[in-house]
């Protein structure tokens, strides 16, 4: 019997401006201490900025590139089986995989110090999209990671 309880999945709420829940989901997440209007205001620029640099007519287009580029397929589980504790390679789900491509896209670009947050995402985005970046490089180590406890995978439950 498990132990978790149910996830209770919520009403996807979408941005004002693109009525998007990609974007809304990326305020909420840049989003610190309940300031709404203010990561609102970083997102949109972000998304501007990367718009303006790269003829794209869709505004959204090159937010969306970003985020399948960043998205893990596997990851590793910690598993205890008979005393030893194996990373057990498996597929990540589709919502997980989208959380966690917003964390890190967020957090490496609130690492890039002496930018405002709102540049440093559209850097961020800009290089996600092409293939470059932290976030790229955090999603391949963790699938050479899961590559290389492929061994483990049959203790998969």
């Amino acid at each position: 019997m498990s132990r978790r309880k149910r996830v209770i999945h919520k009403e996807v709420k979408r941005d004002l401006r693109y009525a998007s829940p990609l974007v809304a989901r990326l305020i909420t997440s840049v989003m610190r201490n309940g300031k709404r209007s203010i990561a609102e205001k970083i997102v949109y620029t972000a998304i501007d900025t990367t718009r303006s640099a790269v003829d794209v007519v869709d505004p959204l287009e090159v937010l969306q590139k970003a985020i399948e580029n960043i998205r893990p397929r596997l990851e590793v589980k910690s598993r205890r089986v008979g005393g030893a504790t194996y990373q057990v390679p498996m597929e990540v789900a589709s919502d997980r995989s989208h959380a966690l491509a917003m964390r890190w896209l967020v957090t490496f670009a609130s690492k890039r110090k002496g930018i405002p947050m709102a540049k440093a995402l559209a850097n961020e985005l800009k290089d996600a999209s092409t293939g470059q970046g932290a976030a790229i490089k955090k999603r391949d180590d963790l699938h050479k990671m899961a590559q290389a406890n492929r061994a483990f995978a049959h203790f998969r439950w």
